[in-house]
């Protein structure tokens, strides 16, 4: 039995990536310090007073970008997830699992954050795996120990920040600035969280990727030939050969190296065709693109390619089903858009009063009775009152109701009252607008009942 053999016998085989710093690793560094940096300072960046994003289920507040949502706008949520579903289609069905080598928080915090301080700490691949190997002496111990301790801040940090997006900053401080006593549920969630990305990233770390994600799972699903992936051009590398430099070329470009096997995070072989495995990171495409440059062979023998480009050598064409994809997500960003300069501030839900009809009065008006619901969306209080568009219609509170603070909702019940004298239907419509100060902030309609007075 070989050693990987030996290897898979015992239990999993740990994955030593070899560095190479390639032009796209260094766009991926950049694009992945531009995302961390607005991850952490999401929380504490402010638009009308509120967070840029908070996703409090607990509260049932959601903020996105200063605009507050509650549970009444759930129906908007409903279309935006539908929205982010079809997108990932469509994203996938283009260019393949690149979300996941490039925008992932897994990735960009496993081979960009906790691999690059390893890389610091124990050195490079070679250097890890003779580590792992040797016996515990002073030299192992203070590297381990200093690498899993740092480990654990970067965990503690990231756990924070993800609590500040669930139960807002302001919530968050008050946990670490005040007794442990007043706040234990934050405290052991900021420890199950500390421990549980401490976990992902020091011990369970390419096994999310490949086993985990169900995204990892559906791509066989919604990939075709025509998406855009990470692949090997065997039409141009095969038949495999050693050559060395300057030699004639009698085979194909892949000299067998196996360099885009030793870079890559989840430990496989791109020429053996695409794997749910690969998260399209790129870094076998610079590992090979230094080798062809070496060889004086031209370039991107792995690279974004789709399977029908490899195959026919034709250039990358969008599929029918891209079009029907892009049709349907531009038809529901539209519908969104719509339902969203729709949203009004404040949501007023009004009822006739259950098991009620009219109430003739000795002045000679006729009264209904209605209930009245009404919400603040907004994050400032609102004086409001509430007037019938009929000049000749009157209002009449049984509460004095007239603030309304941010984020609440009150329920109101009062009369409206119209002169009998030229009501010609026993049901006719009749407008309320309710009015902050001398804007017009909702308008509703409701019906009125009357005998009618001809």
């Amino acid at each position: 039995m070989d050693n990987k053999n030996s290897e898979e016998a015992k239990g999993r085989q740990w994955i030593y990536p070899k560095l190479i710093k390639g032009k796209l690793y260094r766009y991926r560094s950049i694009f992945s310090w531009f995302l961390l940096a607005l991850l952490f300072s999401g929380p504490f960046l402010r638009i009308n007073g509120e967070q840029l994003v908070l996703l409090n289920v607990l509260e049932r507040k959601f903020v996105f970008f200063g605009v507050i949502f509650w549970p009444q706008d759930f129906y908007l949520f409903v279309v935006a997830t539908l929205i982010f579903l079809v997108f990932i289609v469509l994203f996938t069905a283009v260019f393949g699992r690149v979300w996941c080598g490039w925008a992932c928080p897994q990735t960009i915090f496993m081979e960009m954050v906790f691999r690059k301080i390893e890389y610091l700490i124990e050195g490079d691949a070679q250097r890890q795996r003779k580590l792992n190997a040797s016996h515990l002496t002073a030299e192992k111990f203070f590297k381990k120990g200093l690498k899993h301790v740092i480990f654990l801040a970067i965990s503690f940090l990231i756990a924070n920040t993800f609590l500040a997006y669930i139960i807002s900053t302001e919530a968050l401080v008050q946990i670490i600035s005040q007794p442990v006593s007043k706040h234990l549920t934050g405290f052991i969630a900021i420890t199950v969280f500390t421990l549980m990305f401490y976990g992902v990233f020091a011990y369970i770390r390419e096994i999310v990727c490949t086993v985990i994600c169900p995204y990892g799972r559906l791509q066989g699903v919604l990939l075709d030939k025509q998406s855009m992936i990470v692949g090997y051009d065997y039409r141009r590398g095969e038949p495999r050969a050693k050559v060395r430099k300057g030699e004639a070329n009698l085979h194909g470009d892949c000299i067998d190296c196996n360099l885009c096997v030793q870079v890559c995070p989840t430990g496989i072989d791109i020429r053996e065709g695409t794997q749910l495995e690969c998260i399209n990171c790129t870094a076998c495409i610079d590992a090979c693109d230094m080798v062809m440059a070496k060889l004086n062979r031209p370039k991107r023998l792995i690279g974004f390619k789709s399977e029908e480009e490899i195959i026919s050598g034709e250039p990358f064409k969008l599929s029918k089903r891209v079009y029907a994809y892009s049709t349907l997500l531009l038809i529901m960003v539209s519908a969104l858009a719509i339902l969203l300069v729709r949203r009004t501030d404040i949501e007023t839900t009004l009822l006739r009063a259950g098991g009620t009809l009219y109430q003739l009065r000795e002045d000679g008006t006729v009264s209904n009775l209605y209930n009245a619901e009404i919400i603040n969306k907004t994050n400032h209080s609102i004086n409001f009152n509430i007037k019938a568009s009929d000049p000749t219609a009157k209002i009449q509170f049984i509460q004095n109701i007239k603030r309304l603070e941010k984020g609440s909702t009150t329920k109101l019940t009062f009369f409206v009252i119209r002169p009998q004298k030229g009501i010609e239907q026993y049901k006719s419509d009749i407008n309320l607008n309710v009015f902050s100060g001398n804007q017009v902030i909702e308008k509703v309609e409701t019906t009125f009942i009357a005998p009618p007075n001809f």
